[in-house]
């Protein structure tokens, strides 16, 4: 009888990270991959890190890494090209049958895999981690509520509220991205508006161990606008609306003065209130607008430029 054990192809799993001065958190995170991997021997995989041109001793960690293990990949950058584009591109280069994206910096659990993993192999094309809790206070997760709210009222498709990109995707879902060829995708949202059927995966995000974190105030607003835009002209219609809206209430207001004027001519005093607040409050509506319409201009700017998501300086283990 043969045995037919060696005949199964194992599935080849591609566990994507993009990192930055992520020196400290490297060594644990690949051993806690390995570790994870390690317990489900019915998978082949491979790491594949994406460094966008560190400037602390991450590469020299990366290096050395990668001397002792041949599954643990590199891709260095030539220089910072965001967090965006930099683990996209590196998620498109991967060859698994099922890609993970995670971050480097532990704040997503790699021990997660196995559940993100059983979701894939019940058939979900993708699967979302989505936070349950989080351990960060202030207002960030406040602003981050609001923010799913109007995006999904605004928006065409449903987004998913606390899910920043990590979990796994299936061959078919990278070979769309990669036919889509966007400059500068916002992931979450492409995801939800393939339409795939979407697995959730609830994980508690833990807090922070080593180095510090990339997420300022302007990277947040970066993806907020970089959300709305991609995936609603809904604001750019309010925007109609208003102006006309207002236009409306002006010529109201303009021909109530007029008359008033006309029948109590000595006793109307119009003053100058009313005028210096309505200049102003027009003149913030319009810079208001102007963002907006500046930003889908943006969007099209970098689209018609057709510039690369990233230029690669060095690439390891890839052979």
């Amino acid at each position: 009888m043969q045995d037919h054990h060696h005949t199964i192809k194992r599935h080849l799993v591609t566990i994507v990270s993009g990192c930055f001065n992520e020196s400290e958190n490297i060594p644990e995170l690949h051993r806690r991959i390995s570790e994870v991997m390690s317990s489900m021997p019915r998978y082949e995989y491979e790491v594949l890190i994406a460094d966008n041109a560190s400037t602390d001793t991450t590469q020299d960690v990366i290096r050395s890494v990668a001397i002792t293990d041949r599954r643990f990949k590199a891709i260095f950058n030539v220089r910072n090209f965001g967090h965006i584009r930099s683990s996209y591109h590196a998620m498109l280069q991967a060859q698994g049958d099922v890609v993970i994206l995670m971050a480097s910096d532990l704040e997503d659990p790699p021990e997660l895999i196995r559940e993100l993993l059983r979701e894939w192999e019940d058939g979900f094309k993708v699967v979302a981690a989505v936070r349950r809790s989080t351990a960060e206070t202030g207002i960030y997760p406040i602003l981050r509520h609001i923010y799913y709210g109007l995006i999904n009222r605004l928006s065409d498709v449903n987004m998913i509220e606390n899910y920043t990109g990590f979990g796994a995707y299936d061959k078919q879902v990278i070979s769309i991205l990669r036919q889509i060829n966007d400059p500068y995708p916002y992931l979450r949202g492409l995801v939800c508006e393939l339409g795939f059927p979407i697995a959730r995966v609830p994980f508690d995000k833990p807090y922070r161990q080593r180095g510090i974190s990339k997420g300022t105030f302007y990277v947040y607003l970066d993806m907020a606008l970089l959300g709305l835009v991609n995936h609603s002209k809904l604001p750019l219609r309010l925007s109609t609306l208003f102006g006309v809206g207002v236009s409306v209430l002006s010529f109201a207001a303009g021909t109530f003065y007029l008359l008033r004027k006309l029948l109590f001519w000595d006793s109307m005093q119009i003053g100058i209130a009313p005028v210096v607040v309505g200049m102003f409050f027009m003149m913030g509506v319009m810079l208001i607008m102007l963002g907006l319409v500046g930003e889908y201009i943006a969007l099209v700017v970098t689209h018609t430029l057709n510039r690369p998501l990233v230029v690669e300086k060095e690439r390891l283990n890839f052979d």
